[in-house]
């Protein structure tokens, strides 16, 4: 538990914070610019905008966030895009349930969504992809 009370664990989990905002506006520009501009289907355009920004995000976390110098690049990148891709799971899950089943709020379920998951992210990354 100590591990958690350190304060390079603090610093690492605001920077994956900001990286982790910084990859929202690459999520709606890619994805705005594939469905607006180049008429690709909206949920194609999502996921290709989904893609990029995790894309994005990994290598500012291995550089910015967590200093790795892991040579296996290809084995850490798909660990932190399956990582994602639970965190994407889990946000749905989150929404579905809060504004389908319980009625609430759909933006404040997904700011609660986005809470849940940026922890889950982090910890994921921090203990697993950049151990």
């Amino acid at each position: 538990m100590s591990q958690f009370l350190t304060w390079d664990f603090l610093l690492k989990f605001v920077k994956f914070g900001v990286v982790g905002f910084s990859g929202l506006f690459i999520d709606f520009g890619t994805t705005y610019v594939f469905k607006e501009w180049l008429k690709t289907p909206k949920y194609l355009a999502n996921a290709i905008g989904f893609s990029f920004a995790a894309t994005t995000n990994y290598f500012l976390n291995r550089v910015w966030t967590f200093q790795s110098h892991d040579p296996e690049i290809g084995l850490e990148y798909t660990q932190f895009f399956l990582i994602s891709l639970v965190g994407l799971g889990i946000n749905t899950l989150i929404l579905w349930m809060l504004v389908s089943k319980y009625k609430k709020h759909f933006y404040l379920s997904k700011l609660f969504a986005i809470g849940v998951v940026t922890i889950w992210n982090f910890l994921a990354n921090y203990f697993i992809t950049f151990a």
